[in-house]
């Protein structure tokens, strides 16, 4: 299985992270729900192995609520211990521009995922 299957790979520890539970599992995925969303990741047989090209027609990045700026910075601080890369570190956390506050990550593979934090104007 990949990374992104196996349950000690980089997915499976930022989806709990995020605050996402195990839904179910079989022999080539496993799935996450949390409230209404629901996140699946398989990889079989049919499976083409290699890296990621987000320029190619298909996924380019998934994004994610990181919730406060707290949790995000604690976040990306512990992510590259579970296989993941910040990515444009040295415009984080403003690589989405000036009025955002998010994490960039990529995994071994090259799968980027975006981690979003609540401006502070959302805790008031």
């Amino acid at each position: 299985m990949d990374d992104a299957t196996s349950t000690d790979g980089p997915w499976p520890w930022l989806l709990q992270r995020l605050g996402y539970r195990l839904a179910s599992s079989w022999e080539t995925g496993r799935s996450w729900t949390l409230e209404d969303a629901y996140v699946a990741l398989e990889s079989g047989s049919a499976h083409v192995r290699g890296p990621q090209n987000r320029l190619r027609s298909g996924l380019n990045h998934v994004a994610f609520w990181a919730g406060s700026r707290a949790d995000l910075d604690a976040l990306v601080a512990d992510a590259v211990e579970h296989g993941w890369t910040l990515m444009f570190a040295d415009q984080h956390p403003h690589a989405g521009g000036p009025d955002t506050y998010a994490a960039y990550l990529e995994d071994a593979a090259g799968f980027e995922v975006e981690l979003v934090a609540e401006s502070p104007d959302d805790t008031a």
